[in-house]
């Protein structure tokens, strides 16, 4: 069930991962105990899941109680107890607590520095978290900074295809647009959908999140027309995979909305705020 779930994970499919994980973790706290391994590793993958559907409340609380207990059965240093560490700090990152999330990516890179090593996968993905919560925080020439350090070690070692280096580089993309380079935030963006789709396919949740990001840039940089475009095929993507009142459903028609009104085309960006004030968005 548990393979299952991770296969479902790995899709995008999360709902049915999230579904799964709940009745393997309801299973393995009888046979196993609420403290045993596998039990936690479960635990630690609905988290996850909870985070990707937008349920970040639950995620914190479940990962918060699980910390305390691979604190107590693995120690403070444990790989897991770390990995816990990290997915706490994006958590909060999610709920806006970006000063948190800092403080916690500070703390598990020097620890994964001691433990892994400087130049660790695991100790460079918490780097990039980082980097991201300075953008976040609006640190941006340090997110820069960070990134780019960040992405030259993740190409050498884990290669320019693979899920951490493309995070790194939305990240860097990120910090490109806050300092108001767009067309290299761009250019980048451009890169990163491209491989998601060769990746993951045209219809997974990080694919339409690259496709979402990249249409913002095209907002920033006024090329409104292929905004619109991107956006609307997001959101009609969104709408079958997700609902129309998921979380990122929502916010793709409001940035859509925009974009109409920078268009001209105010009857329809009024039509997607009538949407979203009946969902209590607006």
């Amino acid at each position: 069930m548990v393979n299952l779930a991770t296969t479902y994970s790995h899709l995008g499919e999360y709902q049915k991962a999230k579904e799964l994980y709940i009745i393997a973790l309801e299973k393995q706290k009888q046979l196993l105990g609420e403290n045993h391994p596998n039990t936690l590793v479960v635990s630690g993958n609905l988290a996850v899941i909870y985070s990707k559907l937008e349920e970040h409340q639950k995620a914190k609380e479940l990962n918060a109680t699980m910390l305390e207990k691979l604190k107590q059965v693995l120690g403070d240093n444990h790989p897991n107890t770390l990995i816990t560490m990290n997915n706490l700090a994006r958590i909060y990152t999610a709920l806006g607590e970006h000063q948190k999330a800092k403080e916690l990516n500070v703390t598990v890179i020097e620890k994964k520095k001691q433990v892994l090593g400087d130049n660790h996968p695991s100790t460079l993905f918490t780097m990039s978290n980082l980097a991201r919560t300075h953008s976040d925080l609006g640190e941006h020439q340090k997110a820069k900074e960070f990134n780019v350090s960040v992405l030259e070690k993740q190409k050498q070692l884990l290669g320019d295809n693979h899920p951490d280096t493309l995070l790194t580089m939305s990240n860097l993309s990120s910090a490109y647009s806050g300092l108001g380079e767009h067309q290299k935030a761009k250019e980048l963006k451009v890169t990163v959908l491209e491989k998601q789709k060769q990746l993951l396919g045209d219809n997974h949740p990080d694919t339409l999140l690259a496709m979402s990001n990249l249409a913002s840039t095209h907002s920033d940089l006024g090329e409104h027309e292929m905004a619109k475009e991107l956006k609307v095929t997001v959101l009609e993507k969104q709408k079958q995979l997700l609902g129309d009142n998921h979380p990122n459903t929502l916010l793709t028609t409001s940035n859509l909305a925009s974009t109409y009104s920078d268009l001209g085309e105010h009857q329809k960006a009024e039509e997607l705020k009538v949407t979203l004030r009946a969902s209590s968005y607006l």
